[in-house]
């Protein structure tokens, strides 16, 4: 479900449009062949916690936690 957005184009409830802003700067796109270093599966430790990202047989990624 999305966030309905008022006449000016704001998500409503964000008065300043700073949640639209944050969503672009987020953008970011990453080859993932860089990220594997040439493996099938690397960790990834996001706050505190480890993911598991891997490429399956099929060549699709799953993360996993």
């Amino acid at each position: 479900m999305t966030k309905q957005e008022d006449g000016a184009g704001r998500a409503c409830g964000d008065r300043d449009g700073s949640a639209r802003a944050r969503r672009a700067e987020a953008a970011v796109t990453i080859v993932p062949a860089v990220l594997m270093s040439g493996t099938r599966e690397v960790t990834i430790l996001h706050a505190g916690e480890h993911y598991r990202l891997r490429v399956t047989a099929n060549n699709k990624l799953i993360l996993t936690k």
